[in-house]
């Protein structure tokens, strides 16, 4: 909330401008930020600004949801035996996924958002999943780390909060581990900005300097460097999408 205040001599006015704000990632997004990233139009944008359409109409619309929310992402395992459903955690328990594939798996999922506890149906950032027993303490630094894909790196030399892509031109995350994740984050709705908190369109993303058209033929030629992921039915690498 802005207040101004205005002050004359006999009167004291006060007005409020409140922007109604959408659900982020991790924080809320502005209507004018989602105009700005082209996730919503001009008319889209006057129409909400005029009161004739709400913030769960235009949330909902596929085109924005997809932006906010992003689109699905492996969640965990069913066991087709047992009709079951269990977190990636509970399949490596088992001896279903292995060790490393979990880990993968898991990693993917917070550098696209949250960790997800599949049979509860919720959505956890990486400190609640440790603390509600959904990942298992030994990865926590692991998956911190790979939870920095969405809420931003730190610029050593700047301060400045970037993103996963501008992390790996920089040379702070190793090279194969970051296309992993940002092919992870392209497969699920888009890439994230870190700084306002949702995923944007891919020529905003190239204005904002956190994608390239050289990182996006590499992620639209698989090979074996963007096949990050093992598929445990076929024994192959696969990409995350």
């Amino acid at each position: 909330e802005k207040s101004e205040f205005q002050n004359s001599k006999t009167t004291t006015m006060t007005t409020t401008t409140t922007e109604t704000a959408f659900q982020g990632i991790r924080k809320d997004v502005t209507a004018h930020e989602l105009l700005e990233s082209k996730i919503i139009d001009k008319n889209l944008y006057d129409d909400f600004s005029a009161g004739k359409v709400t913030v769960d109409h235009v949330s909902e619309m596929d085109s924005v949801r997809k932006y906010l929310q992003g689109t699905n992402s492996i969640a965990g395992v069913y066991v087709q035996s047992t009709k079951k459903t269990l977190s990636i955690q509970e399949a490596k328990t088992k001896g279903l996924l292995t060790p490393g594939t979990s880990l993968v798996l898991l990693e993917a999922q917070a550098a696209t958002g949250f960790v997800i506890d599949p049979v509860n149906n919720r959505k956890l950032s990486v400190e609640e999943a440790v603390a509600a027993g959904v990942v298992g303490a030994e990865w926590k630094s692991k998956l911190l780390s790979a939870e920095r894909a969405v809420t931003g790196y730190t610029d050593p030399y700047t301060g400045n909060t970037i993103s996963l892509f501008q992390a790996l031109k920089k040379e702070l995350i190793v090279k194969d581990h970051g296309i992993r994740l940002l092919e992870a984050q392209i497969a699920t709705g888009g890439i994230i900005d870190p700084v306002y908190s949702h995923r944007v369109p891919v020529e905003v993303a190239y204005q904002r300097g956190y994608f390239d058209e050289e990182m996006n033929q590499i992620l639209s030629d698989p090979d074996d460097d963007t096949k990050g992921f093992f598929d445990p039915n076929t024994q192959e690498n696969l990409t995350y999408l």
